[in-house]
């Protein structure tokens, strides 16, 4: 089950560890080391080539990592067209499915097509798309990915000038009353994840930077759990 935010409780912080710099060769046993180091859930971004330049895994790959662990699995569709395949990633074992706004013609047909699967909905926005999207389908989801790097490569350089944007979704999301995570996607660190936390996101993607921590994965883990923390604290 997902932890959300209710009116009466600030939302849960997570860490959501993306698998892009993980062994491709042993995607199984990566799962299970990332679930001994206490992360909240796993992130499998899948790219197809043309919605982003870059290509990465589809939905037969992601069910032979299923067994390996019991955290729940979301689906970061960066993909054309989504609407044709949501099923897939669902039987696949992903319970929440992250549409991008720029990926689908008809956003709410394809966000309402993920709920009568089984599964959560979520909508990401790429740096360049306005918050002012999220109002129109804001009914339908469960969480929502601002995007803080152009989407397609790991590696990339926060963008700080997303967390206006994070905040403004956050008061939407208050403001709804309906309990959706916020969630922020690219570049986060021991850095960056205070800002993002700050400006009101309460799950925090990290790849890079968690798979190359000195101290391995559940260091990095606690570190971004503790600084996310304290930054929210800071702003009650």
């Amino acid at each position: 089950m997902i932890a959300t935010q209710s009116a009466e409780s600030e939302p849960t912080v997570m860490i959501v560890p993306s698998v892009l710099p993980a062994d491709f060769s042993r995607l199984g046993a990566e799962c299970e080391r990332l679930t001994e180091a206490g992360v909240d859930r796993i992130q499998w971004d899948v790219m197809d080539g043309n919605f982003v330049p870059n290509l990465t895994f589809g939905p037969d790959v992601i069910a032979a990592c299923r067994p390996y662990t019991s955290l729940l699995f979301e689906a970061h569709l960066m993909i054309d067209r989504p609407e044709e395949t949501l099923g897939r990633y669902v039987d696949a074992g992903c319970e929440l499915i992250i549409i991008h706004a720029e990926s689908t013609r008809h956003l709410h047909r394809t966000l309402t097509k993920v709920t009568e699967l089984g599964a959560k909905a979520a909508l990401a926005l790429n740096p360049s798309t306005p918050a002012v999207v999220v109002e129109s389908v804001l009914d339908l989801l469960d969480m929502v990915l601002v995007m803080t790097v152009n989407p397609g490569f790991g590696g990339q350089a926060y963008i700080s000038t997303m967390e206006p944007k994070i905040s403004a979704i956050r008061e939407m999301i208050n403001n709804s009353g309906r309990t959706i995570d916020l969630e922020v996607d690219g570049g986060i660190s021991n850095r960056t994840v205070s800002g993002a936390a700050s400006a009101g996101a309460n799950v925090l993607v990290a790849g890079s930077w968690l798979f190359s921590h000195t101290g391995g994965l559940k260091s990095a883990t606690d570190e971004l759990r503790k600084l996310a923390n304290e930054a929210r604290r800071r702003v009650q």
